[in-house]
């Protein structure tokens, strides 16, 4: 497996394009600061090429996701994630105040949205890891989703978001 953080930091070409698309500087940085790897997807795994495409990588545990800016397309490194931003998911802070864990559609309304919330990369692995959230604020697209894998009578409470899209570039 790739080291996370041998892979190089990004370039003011990516922090432009990202500033311009509204991501913060801090949700650039935290939970972990996002890298920079070239190569292409093939079945969901990346895979490394040096003539091949920039794509944003973030750590997530034992396992990197990268994502093709400018499209949907994500990949992993060893398949173990099932989402970006997964950590969140144990942490007691994410439910306090009966906040919700926020289910983003896509990488960039994650970072627009400071990294507050996941991405879920694989659903059929998402109700091992959902089935005790006590509530989940759902992005609209991925709505369908969430309904064809997660079956009442136990699940979390659902409220559906409405985010903003912004054009990719």
């Amino acid at each position: 497996m790739t080291d996370f953080f041998s892979l190089p930091g990004l370039k003011q070409v990516h922090l432009d394009w990202l500033i311009s698309k509204g991501v913060t500087v801090d949700a650039m940085i935290n939970p972990e600061p996002m890298r920079i790897a070239r190569g292409s997807e093939i079945n969901g795994r990346f895979l490394h090429d040096p003539d091949g495409a920039d794509w944003f990588a973030f750590a997530e545990g034992h396992d990197v996701v990268y994502w093709r800016a400018g499209t949907t397309k994500l990949a992993t490194e060893t398949g173990a994630a099932f989402a970006l931003g997964q950590e969140v998911i144990d942490l007691p802070e994410t439910y306090a105040f009966d906040c919700f864990l926020n289910v983003f559609a896509d990488p960039l309304e994650w970072l627009q949205a400071g990294r507050d919330g996941v991405v879920v990369l694989d659903w059929s692995r998402a109700w091992a890891r959902f089935h005790t959230v006590p509530r989940v604020a759902l992005a609209e697209p991925v709505v369908v989703s969430f309904r064809r894998h997660f079956k009442p009578p136990i699940g979390p409470d659902v409220m559906v978001m409405k985010v903003a899209r912004r054009a990719a570039a």
